[in-house]
């Protein structure tokens, strides 16, 4: 697939789902911040006026759960008569965390040892994203703040964002359509007055910096629906890691099934994809690539990888052999390496008890305000000259 046009979505910190990614990863945050040591899941749902948790862990550290939730609630600015951090209801399961295993020991193997993760990374943008999902985030970070900042009144902090660009020879060409849904938190908002904010505050910046123009034909939609667009729990429910998309590449590349948020360093699924994106980053940032994706599997009963794979999609200098040669020889893919080596465990303590949760919303990739361990390419050098 050389030409094409693919829509990419993000959403605000308020979304639901977002909501339950972000109190999940807040749980972990609280857990590693007093035991580096723990593993544990932590997965949520909410409904209107309810928040479920189920956490299974193995740790020598205690949080209180219900206060986690009530403080991620009042930080996104929650305040929905039947969904506010003062009269929500929590209702939360803790159970020792089954076969979590010994991630420093000889066999049992964990058996969350068994997935297959992907990472890309491409010269369309400075942080080696897609376009795509790049201005969709941008977008959605700007809509937040303007509700929080911009002086309007009316705004919900539920935000959903969709960027179209059409693609080239798979290069960016030009925006072909945006649509942006903000949340009303009142019949008495003026819906038109927001929609015309949200144009001029956040489509507009944005567009007139974006590296690709406009198409002649490019559909502009803000707050498409009739009347008020209600938001949060009372419209639509959310749950952990159903925004992969999201958290990933916008649907550029592809990207392993299970969630991100929600686990400790030590699952294979979210760390093995932190490491496949900086293998595939460092590939592009020596130069050999124009884009790569990299593609790591696991199975049950190993700690190393059972398959190393790339895609450069023709744009690499060198046979793609070769740079798995390379890759091999630079990088370790072993899960006890990649944990290490991150320091991912260290990382909730070390940042004042929140590291993850900043994580949770804007994507898991190319934030560089948050100086992300598996974002660096101090190694490109060394993987160019091992080729």
């Amino acid at each position: 697939m050389r030409n094409f046009v693919l829509t990419s979505a993000s959403v605000t910190d308020g979304h639901p789902d977002k909501l339950c990614d972000r109190i999940s990863d807040a749980i972990v945050d609280a857990f590693l911040a007093l035991d580096p040591g723990s593993h544990l899941n932590a997965e949520c749902a909410i409904a209107s006026g309810i928040v479920f948790l189920v956490v299974h862990s193995k740790t020598s550290a205690h949080v209180d759960l219900p206060s986690v939730v009530r403080q991620i609630v009042e930080e996104t600015g929650y305040k929905d008569r039947d969904f506010n951090p003062a009269n929500l209801t929590v209702l939360a399961s803790e159970a020792p965390l089954a076969s979590a295993g010994d991630r420093r020991g000889e066999p049992p193997v964990p058996e969350s040892l068994s997935t297959t993760v992907f990472g890309y990374a491409c010269r369309h943008t400075d942080t080696m994203l897609p376009l795509s999902s790049v201005l969709a985030h941008q977008m959605a970070r700007r809509l937040g703040e303007v509700r929080r900042n911009g002086g309007l009144t009316g705004m919900h902090p539920d935000g959903q964002v969709q960027v179209a660009v059409r693609y080239s020879d798979r290069k960016p060409e030009c925006i072909e359509g945006i649509t942006i849904f903000s949340a009303l938190d009142a019949e008495s908002a003026n819906s038109w007055q927001i929609s015309q904010a949200i144009s001029e505050q956040v489509i507009d910046p944005i567009v007139r910096n974006a590296d690709v123009p406009l198409s002649n034909s490019a559909r502009i939609t803000v707050n498409p629906i009739d009347g008020v667009y209600l938001g949060g729990p009372t419209r639509h429910a959310g749950l952990t890691g159903r925004k992969n998309d999201i958290d990933t590449y916008g649907g550029y590349s592809r990207h392993g099934g299970a969630a991100l948020s929600g686990k400790d360093p030590s699952r294979i699924d979210r760390t093995g994809a932190y490491a496949a994106r900086q293998a595939a980053k460092t590939v592009v940032a020596a130069g050999l690539a124009e884009e790569c994706e990299v593609q790591i599997s696991y199975a049950m009963g190993w700690r190393e990888p059972l398959s190393l794979e790339i895609d450069t999609f023709g744009s690499s200098q060198v046979p793609d052999g070769e740079i798995i040669k390379a890759l091999r020889r630079t990088f370790y893919f072993g899960i006890d390496a990649m944990v290490d080596g991150m320091g991912l465990a260290q990382l909730p303590k070390a940042r004042r008890g929140r590291f993850f949760t900043d994580l949770a919303v804007f994507g898991h990739f190319g934030r560089t305000e948050l100086n992300l361990p598996w974002e660096q390419t101090d190694k490109a050098k060394s993987l160019a000259a091992g080729i």
